[in-house]
């Protein structure tokens, strides 16, 4: 996992929830890191999921729930990092439709190494998405949570149907249907 993803994380941590609980989350976790990272390295999932985890037991909200506000505070990074990425699209269906066809070609551009998941449009219209997520890291709430933003960015609205296709959640389908 590209250490973007926990350089952002842990400056979500420290922004919502302070220093004190980053460096508790690293110190209860086992990292082969040691909680040392640069955001062009590559890094375990495992120690994502150890950070997330022990920061949900920290704070008694969910991991879905983390991930999901997690996913809203990366969108940001992409905004600031990536406008001309944004700027690509004029609709958040067109944007969404996109992700495994363009927006992560792109992202395997800048970091080969990147182990992305897998989003496979099933049906889309003018108004209206559904799309199957599969990933063995189970963070269809970081996805749902870009969705999210992705709308907010276009200054639309819309309804974000979550269907778990395998029950551990490495398959899941989204129903999308702009307002």
């Amino acid at each position: 996992m590209k250490g973007i993803v926990f350089t952002e994380f842990l400056d979500l941590v420290e922004e919502k929830f302070g220093l004190e609980m980053v460096d508790k989350i690293i110190y209860q976790s086992e990292l082969a890191s040691e909680g040392i990272y640069t955001s062009v390295g590559t890094y375990s999932f495992s120690e994502m999921l150890q950070l997330v985890t022990n920061l949900s037991d920290n704070t008694g909200i969910s991991t879905d729930d983390l991930l999901l506000v997690y996913a809203e505070h990366f969108f940001g990074m992409i905004e600031k990092s990536y406008p001309g990425l944004l700027a690509t699209y004029k609709d958040p269906i067109e944007m969404l439709a996109s992700i495994e066809n363009h927006i992560h070609v792109e992202v395997q551009k800048n970091y080969p190494e990147a182990e992305l998941p897998t989003f496979i449009v099933e049906e889309k219209t003018e108004n209206s998405l559904t799309m199957v997520y599969k990933s063995s890291r189970a963070m269809h709430h970081f996805g749902l949570g870009l969705m999210n933003k992705t709308f907010e960015h276009f200054n639309t609205e819309a309804s974000i149907v979550l269907e778990k296709i395998k029950e551990d959640g490495t398959e899941v389908r989204f129903i999308v249907n702009k307002k």
